[in-house]
């Protein structure tokens, strides 16, 4: 999580805000993503009891 921040604080330094919330965003949207799809595995597996994924 902290060379996420460190890499947000760079962008933000260097492009300006605009680009830094860009960058969250798409960032954020990929955590979503990332939880749908473990959401949706252990949903379809059965049991649940899946090794990637311990939400």
């Amino acid at each position: 999580m902290v060379p996420i921040l460190l890499v947000l604080l760079l962008a933000l330094i260097l492009f300006g805000v605009g680009f830094a919330v860009k960058i969250l965003w798409w960032i954020a949207l990929a955590v979503l993503v990332v939880w749908l799809l473990g959401f949706l595995v252990r949903s379809t597996t059965a049991g649940g009891r899946g090794r990637w994924y311990r939400w």
